[in-house]
C-alpha cells in the first residue's frame, strides 16, 4: 500500500467547514481512486490535523492524480481548504510512505464471556 500523510492546523471554528471540504473532495477522488482516510485531530493542539490517506499503490495514485488535479471542482476545493488554514502556520507538510505490514486485532467477545 502507498501512503500519504498531510499534517496543518485549521482554524478552531472553521472545523466544520474542513470537515464538508474532505467529504467533497473524497467524492471527486472516489470516481478515480481507492483509497481509504482517517482525520486526526490533536488531542493536545485543536488547530492541528493529521490526514492519512492509504490507496493500492503508487503509481496509481499519481496515474489518478493527474486527472484529478486537472478537475476545476477539485482546484476550488484546495483554495476553500487553503482559507481555512491558521495563519500563522499555514504550512503543510506532506510524507510518502510504503505500508510494509499491518496488524488488526479485533476482540471477539463469545457468549460464554458474558456468562451465558
Amino acid at each position: 500500500m502507498f501512503v500519504k500523510i498531510y499534517q496543518y492546523h485549521i482554524q478552531k471554528d472553521k472545523v466544520d467547514e474542513y470537515l464538508a471540504i474532505q467529504d467533497k473532495a473524497s467524492e471527486i477522488y472516489g470516481r478515480y481512486l481507492d483509497f481509504h482516510t482517517m482525520y486526526l485531530n490533536s488531542k493536545d493542539d485543536d488547530t492541528k490535523w493529521i490526514e492519512i490517506t492509504r490507496y493500492k499503490d503508487e503509481d496509481e495514485y499519481n496515474k489518478s492524480m493527474n486527472i484529478i488535479n486537472e478537475q476545476k471542482d477539485i482546484q476550488g476545493l484546495f483554495e476553500a481548504f487553503q482559507s481555512l488554514l491558521l495563519t500563522e502556520k499555514s504550512e503543510i507538510s506532506e510524507e510518502d510512505f510504503i505500508e510494509k505490514k499491518e496488524k488488526r486485532n479485533l476482540l471477539v467477545q463469545s457468549s460464554l464471556s458474558n456468562g451465558e
